[in-house]
């Protein structure tokens, strides 16, 4: 599957989660990642991410869909980390 995760957590946090997504799939802009997942992958950062945020006051939001074909995707400006580079 592919997802986009956006997060609105508090300062002290934000390198925990920042290295945490990074390990699953790609950083796109401050708080967004984007990238190809499995099932599994996406349960496991579930829970890695829950054991750092706090929920009262902090927010993940993950958007998914198939495959990324299936999403339209437009960006205006420079594009902080364009995925055709990786090898």
């Amino acid at each position: 599957m592919y997802i986009i995760l956006v997060y609105d957590i508090g300062e002290k946090r934000v390198g925990k989660m920042l290295k945490l997504c990074r390990q699953y799939v790609n950083w796109i802009q401050n708080s967004v990642f984007e990238g190809e997942i499995s099932e599994v992958k996406l349960k496991e950062l579930i829970i890695k991410a829950k054991a750092i945020i706090k929920p009262e006051v902090d927010s993940v939001i993950i958007f998914n869909t198939r495959q990324e074909k299936w999403l339209d995707k437009q960006v205006i400006g420079k594009e902080r980390s364009g995925l055709d580079h990786i090898l």
